[in-house]
């Protein structure tokens, strides 16, 4: 027997009974920031390694342990995308999207990061994404708070918090740094190994660490909103002036830092407790040095992204997901000669009402066989042909979901007559 071939360890497969409650999500997000005047881009699943070394930072564990990467034979060194942002404001400034403009862009996409699967967590993932250009103020930055709350609603998802925090400009972390060290190097011996390797490099992801053994130490550590210049301290005043007014809770999370290196200002997270330790829901921020870190104009971002795997957790544990789509109509056909006529009847319904489901039987069978597929189809009614109807030039319509006798038209009545028997 030849072995069988199974799916990557970390990867998975979506199945067709599992493809109604991604449905749900993407069409709902795509309604969603269509409205808020926001316009798709799709870029490549494979780019060169060094736009995310460059963008997201050498020293962060995305590009130093989970990067699928690899050397193509003409040289180049690519890797599969771990994250949508830094491929986002790539294509912007390659096209010149980005220039004197203000763009607002969203995504959906795979992502692959080779780490430990877990609940939620894949090696590869799906991304739904927001990324804006050209806009410096606060108001951009309230205004993606809202859409996602938005989308929260939509889908009639509960129990998302949002957090957020401000990292300052590039030159209030650089003071900040130092102080963050010297503190730190005072405590060397309650370092873990990971973040005795951030130490020099990348200190304040080190507040970000969920060792439990340095929680106390990691309270006690000054602040980043402590030492904030006036221009930052000011913008991040005027976004929670923003969510105030419009009654938009959150809670500042002074140990929110956020695991990229190209973020400043504001950063946010919605997070749960209805998804274990996993409790991201969707994260972002300010990134207005990015675009000129991958060779473009200076110029002002920001964005965020969420996982679609743990908002189909989130609806499947929270009962919110929507009923599969049922077939409306069910093609029986038995005898001789049905199949092809049954199937120009099928045609000329789609022709006349497009939105109609209709499933046409196919594989033979018996009579009894086809009806028992139709019930479990879910259709509301099931068309039968058979000889007698074929040489009568009729049709029978049988109820699946009610209590009626069965009807039988003439073939050329089926089209003025299908939509008001089905909505009875």
């Amino acid at each position: 027997m030849v072995d069988q071939i199974k799916v990557i360890r970390g990867m998975h497969d979506i199945l067709p009974a599992q493809m109604h409650v991604w449905h749900q999500i993407e069409d709902s997000w795509r309604h969603l920031v269509e409205n808020y005047g926001y316009q798709q881009i799709r870029t490549p699943v494979l780019e060169k390694t060094a736009l995310f070394r460059r963008s997201i930072g050498e020293v962060t564990d995305i590009v130093e342990k989970e990067m699928y990467s690899f050397d193509d034979i003409g040289g180049d060194n690519l890797s599969l995308r771990p994250e949508g942002t830094a491929s986002v404001v790539r294509a912007g400034i390659e096209n010149g999207l980005l220039v004197n403009q203000q763009q607002k862009l969203w995504y959906n996409g795979s992502m692959f990061r080779r780490e430990r699967p877990q609940k939620g967590r894949y090696r590869q993932f799906h991304q739904l994404g927001a990324e804006t250009f050209g806009m410096p103020g606060a108001d951009i930055e309230a205004e993606l708070i809202f859409m996602a709350a938005r989308f929260w609603k939509k889908l009639g998802l509960q129990h998302i918090e949002l957090q957020i925090n401000t990292l300052g400009t590039a030159e209030t972390r650089l003071v900040y740094k130092e102080i963050l060290l010297a503190y730190l190097r005072e405590h060397l011996s309650e370092l873990d190994e990971d973040s005795l390797r951030r130490l020099e490099t990348n200190p304040l992801r080190i507040l970000d660490s969920k060792n439990p053994d340095m929680q106390g130490m990691i309270e006690a550590a000054p602040q980043l909103m402590d030492h904030l210049d006036q221009q930052s301290a000011e913008h991040f005043a005027e976004l929670c002036e923003i969510l105030d007014y419009n009654g938009q809770a959150y809670q500042v999370n002074k140990r929110l830092v956020r695991g990229l290196d190209y973020y400043s200002h504001t950063v946010f997270e919605w997070v749960t407790s209805t998804l274990g330790a996993q409790g991201t829901v969707c994260a972002g921020g300010r990134y207005d040095s990015l675009v000129e870190q991958l060779g473009g104009k200076p110029g002002s971002a920001a964005g965020f992204a969420m996982g679609i795997e743990r908002l189909v957790l989130m609806l499947e544990e929270q009962a919110k997901v929507q009923p599969a789509p049922q077939a409306d109509v069910y093609f029986v056909m038995v005898g001789e000669n049905t199949v092809k006529t049954g199937q120009k009847l099928a045609e000329q319904l789609r022709d006349a009402l497009p939105d109609l489901r209709i499933s046409v039987h196919s594989g033979g069978g018996s009579f009894k066989s086809q009806l028992k597929k139709a019930d479990k189809s879910g259709a509301v009614i099931a068309l039968i042909l058979g000889e007698s109807e074929l040489q009568k030039s009729t049709i029978n319509i049988k109820f699946l979901r009610q209590e009626k006798p069965q009807l039988e038209l003439e073939q050329a009545q089926l089209l003025d007559k299908i939509s008001a028997i089905i909505n009875e």
